[in-house]
């Protein structure tokens, strides 16, 4: 991609424009491989959505003009230059109730785990019949694991019986969400890894076919020797830094003290 002709306080609609400009035929056509739905996309790369996205910098009330606009590329700048402290829940029901694709929702969904009623919304979610809202719940559910990184593992347990009940729920973009969810969840520490092989193997001896599709892919990513390891790299990681004094007094501070 050329140099960004976008901006730091760049409109909407310059923004737009831009996206307009860049599209592309054949990445439309090629995004269609991966069951994504192309009727509201320009054909642009994350990459290139992601650099213009810190080009133009957060600007909430941008956020939704560029969401307004019906482009699926727009509607994930959107995603990410919004302001998680000002994005309410009513604001991601309303963003939520427009989800048409897995990839928008996977993309959106980065900004719902940022904001106050994360957990609220998980529940919401996940007892709603809409396909696309449902595996919102899910998606949130796998990022929420990268970005919380402070939760007790108590708040990822309490996500396990959600996961049970939905696990029969054999719409496609439902079941891989909910796959995903599950193996996120038992790679966050070794007592979730446990936890999260216990419903594997659960649902991997169901007499239903998608629950044994979900628990039999669980058991065999989180039983791997890598993942294991992983888990155990992150978890000492963890405990190292909570050990750690929170605001180590600098040699310089030391001096003024003495």
């Amino acid at each position: 991609m050329a140099a960004l002709p976008l901006v730091r306080g760049s409109s909407a609609p310059d923004v737009i424009a831009y996206l307009r400009s860049i599209g592309s035929e054949e990445n439309r056509q090629g995004m269609l491989r991966y069951g994504i739905r192309i009727e509201r996309a320009l054909g642009i790369s994350h990459g290139d959505q992601r650099r213009i996205a810190r080009a133009i910098g957060r600007d909430h009330a941008r956020a939704f003009e560029l969401w307004a606009s019906g482009l699926t590329e727009a509607q994930f700048i959107a995603s990410l230059t919004a302001d998680p402290k000002r994005f309410t829940s009513a604001d991601a029901r309303a963003w939520a109730a427009e989800f048409d694709s897995w990839d928008i929702v996977d993309g959106v969904t980065d900004l719902f785990v940022d904001t106050d009623d994360w957990l609220g919304l998980i529940d919401e979610f996940a007892a709603d019949e809409r396909e696309f809202v449902r595996r919102a719940a899910f998606a949130m559910m796998a990022w929420s694991v990268v970005h919380r990184k402070k939760e007790p593992d108590a708040t990822f347990l309490a996500f396990l019986p959600v996961i049970r009940r939905n696990a029969g729920d054999e719409r496609n973009f439902v079941r891989k969400a909910v796959s995903w969810a599950l193996r996120s969840l038992g790679k966050r520490s070794m007592a979730l890894n446990a936890a999260a092989r216990q419903l594997a193997d659960d649902l991997a001896a169901s007499n239903d076919r998608t629950e044994r599709r979900i628990g039999r892919e669980a058991q065999r990513e989180l039983a791997q020797d890598k993942v294991l390891a992983g888990v155990a790299k992150r978890e000492a990681a963890r405990a190292k830094a909570a050990a750690s004094p929170q605001a180590a007094l600098s040699p310089l501070s030391l001096s003024r003290i003495k």
